[in-house]
């Protein structure tokens, strides 16, 4: 008798195809089938079913993939390698991977990649105040007023962005640490306030640090890394959110 199983989305995520988001909208489209039958939301998949998506058979990888990559300027941060200048082709790993969240074209610094859907919307989803760093340099001085703006809230987007920790380290260039991830965030921000982004580095993703790793590298997670991770996403909402694009 069949007893363990697995929701489809959760299957295909698991598979390395895509996220569970995405993989409702293959179900929803009509292009899963679960051993020659059509899939929908909430179908189950039991060990030993075959699960296809246009009529390509699945299967559950046995590890998965978890990378930190030091982003160049210039990189469009999408999986779609038709796009000119694509990360995926640039990195050109061997397995299937995709970014979670990304880095604007003109921002560099820290990307993490990986093979599972699962982890992507936990570190994403702004309730769970996973904390993400920057360090900017602005075209202009820098005042106390707009460390105090900054890092209060700034009426973006139709919402006033979360408090925040922003320290001044130069003349021009300020560290400010996210929990958000609105869309251009970070240079919306800057703008409503008056100055203009001249460069934006991405130095840490939660325990993550991107440290002195070369730009246009890319790299394994330590197994240290992993644990500490694990243990930061214990209690996080795995629910889909926000864009993250600094």
């Amino acid at each position: 008798m069949k007893s363990e199983s697995t929701r489809i989305n959760k299957y295909i995520s698991a598979s390395g195809y895509t996220s569970r988001r995405q993989a409702d909208r293959l179900i929803e489209d009509g292009r899963v089938r679960i051993n020659g039958d059509l899939a929908v939301i909430g179908s189950q998949v039991f060990s030993g079913d075959q699960v296809t998506v246009d009529g390509k058979t699945l299967e559950k990888k046995k590890k998965n993939v978890y990378l930190a990559f030091n982003k160049p300027r210039g990189l469009e941060t999408t999986t779609n390698e038709s796009v000119k200048g694509n990360v995926i082709s640039y990195i050109n790993y061997p397995e299937r991977i995709f970014p979670i969240g990304r880095l604007d074209k003109d921002s560099q610094g820290l990307l993490l990649f990986t093979d599972d859907g699962d982890i992507v919307n936990r570190i994403l989803r702004s309730t769970n105040n996973h904390e993400k760093e920057y360090i900017v340099t602005v075209n202009k001085t820098i005042t106390d007023e707009f460390i105090h703006n900054m890092s209060h809230g700034v009426p973006i987007l139709d919402t006033v962005t979360k408090p925040c920790t922003v320290e001044k380290l130069s003349t021009r260039q300020f560290r400010i640490i996210l929990t958000q991830g609105l869309n251009r965030q970070i240079r919306r921000m800057c703008e409503f306030l008056d100055y203009r982004v001249v460069n934006l580095k991405r130095i840490r993703i939660m325990n993550i640090l991107l440290g002195d790793q070369e730009e246009g590298v890319i790299r394994h997670l330590s197994p240290l890394e992993m644990k500490e991770l694990d243990d930061l996403l214990q209690d996080s909402i795995k629910h889909p959110e926000v864009k993250d694009a600094p």
